[in-house]
């Protein structure tokens, strides 16, 4: 299909329905589309999850896809859509669920990726695609489709709504005498996780000698909750552990009002950085040019170019970009050392 990409669309479908850190990666994407289009309206399709944390987006109308609903979910979101039809669909997801799930969505300029990163039927349900961009951050990969439509100033703004209540817990767990650390140690990966040992002994390296509040995090799911519990016995420190115990907008909170955050490969990196919290990355499985926070680069702890190395017997420059070198023992190459180095350079001993 041949058009002019800069035209001004009257109406914008845009879809990504997961992860919590790709939908954090989306928020800027949508204000720099407001800016550029004031009077577009703006409708995303979302995942159930991801709808919690983004719920209340100033001028964006919603429409949850609840994918574990299997067939009765595409029947609902078809339900919401029906009628309608977009002038300009984004799609910013390269799943087969996802691309199944666009085409129940009507719109006369389907907008997707380039041949090179396009898989899994993805060519098959657009008819127009942003160009191929080498080597780029996820958050990168998605300011191509505003940048496509004709928007040359990027609003890099995370701003989110959030009520009284949501702050309510953040104040509660927040010491007003001495530093926060929030760590969040579970990644959707059991394989991108640090190990329960090391991070015990970094809870107790950041009592006794940063003497700071540390706070756990995590989701409700028993597997997590379980791990964290093992961390906390692990340091044998008095900590707060706050898994499975609040939602995505008082984590938002409690992640703004801390003073650290440490995180693998997750959400909760990603919402750190969004709200402008040094966030120290623990990368090991995946590269953290590509998936690691965008706002705190500078801070990763970096051992993806020695697993490459080790399990794949390539150097980083020769794997394929977004490799992911899950495996036994891959984050096991993070030391102690490696994240306390880190930690000095937000902290200050005994301060």
């Amino acid at each position: 299909m041949t058009t002019n990409h800069h035209l001004a669309p009257t109406s914008i479908c845009l879809f990504r329905l997961s992860a919590i850190g790709d939908a954090t990666h989306v928020i800027p994407v949508i204000k720099t589309l407001q800016n550029k289009y004031p009077d577009c309206p703006i409708t995303w399709l979302i995942g159930k999850l991801e709808y919690k944390l983004l719920k209340g987006l100033p001028g964006v109308e919603f429409i949850i896809y609840d994918k574990s609903a299997g067939w009765s979910g595409i029947q609902q979101m078809r339900k919401q859509l029906k009628g309608r039809q977009f002038d300009v669909m984004l799609l910013m997801q390269l799943s087969f669920r996802a691309n199944f799930v666009s085409w129940f969505i009507k719109a006369k300029r389907r907008i997707g990726f380039d041949n090179r990163r396009a898989k899994e039927g993805h060519r098959l349900v657009i008819n127009e695609q942003i160009p191929y961009l080498q080597n780029c951050h996820v958050l990168d990969g998605f300011m191509q489709f505003a940048e496509y439509l004709g928007c040359d100033e990027k609003i890099m703004n995370w701003d989110l709504p959030v009520n009284v209540e949501d702050q309510k817990l953040a104040d509660k767990v927040l010491s007003k005498s001495k530093k926060n650390v929030v760590i969040s140690p579970c990644s959707s990966h059991e394989l991108r996780n640090w190990s329960v040992a090391k991070y015990g002994e970094l809870i107790q390296c950041l009592v006794k000698e940063y003497q700071v509040n540390v706070i756990l995090t995590g989701s409700p799911s028993p597997k997590e909750k379980a791990f964290i519990a093992s961390i906390e016995r692990a340091s044998g420190c008095a900590v707060k552990n706050m898994a499975g115990q609040d939602t995505l907008k008082q984590l938002w909170c409690l992640l703004k009002g801390a003073d650290l955050v440490v995180s693998p490969d997750s959400g909760p990196l990603h919402m750190a950085g969004s709200v402008k919290t040094p966030v120290i990355g623990l990368l090991a499985a995946s590269n953290y040019k590509r998936s690691g926070s965008y706002q705190f680069p500078e801070l990763t702890v970096d051992k993806y170019p020695q697993a490459c190395h080790l399990f794949l017997n390539k150097s980083v420059n020769e794997v394929k970009w977004g490799t992911k070198t899950e495996f036994p023992g891959a984050m096991d190459l993070i030391t102690i050392e490696d994240v306390l180095n880190a930690v000095n350079r937000v902290l200050v001993k005994g301060k």
